[in-house]
């Protein structure tokens, strides 16, 4: 009969949910860009998982499309791809669970769909919008600098 050890046992490593600013941040080359950067990084070693909603990628595909046109907002999405990033679908259970969140906190739908992920998957949300303010209480969040 063998026993176990506290040493032996693997934890499960940590989950992050990204949001739009923090993957804009990213994108963008910004300071809290950089701090995205390293956790993709832990993501390719396998030292964490990063998740972001297929909500949020549109929210990011249309704000780039508008600012900078369908073929840039194209290379994004081939680069998101290209990430240690597993992509949320937005399943009825996600999308009721979103609504919840979104009728009782002040914070935009989209931005509802991260905490319901965070929610589902026990992950801290990486975010610099303050909007997650209101919801502190629910997840765990690290703020990215401004």
């Amino acid at each position: 009969m063998s026993s176990a050890k506290l040493t032996d046992i693997n934890p499960e490593p940590p989950i992050y949910i990204l949001d739009s600013f923090a993957v804009l941040a990213y994108l963008r080359g910004e300071q809290a860009g950089k701090r995205v950067r390293e956790v993709l990084d832990l993501a390719n070693s396998g030292e964490c998982r990063i998740m972001f909603s297929l909500i949020n990628l549109g929210e990011v595909v249309y704000l780039i499309e508008r600012r900078n046109g369908v073929a840039r907002a194209q290379e994004i999405l081939i680069l998101l791809q290209h990430e240690p990033i597993d992509f949320v679908e937005a399943d009825r259970a996600s999308i009721l669970a979103a609504a919840h969140i979104k009728a009782n906190y002040p914070l935009s739908y989209a931005d509802a769909f991260v905490v319901a992920a965070a929610q589902a998957y026990s992950g801290t949300v990486l975010t610099g919008d303050r909007e997650f303010q209101a919801v502190e209480n629910l997840v765990s969040v690290e703020w990215l600098p401004e």
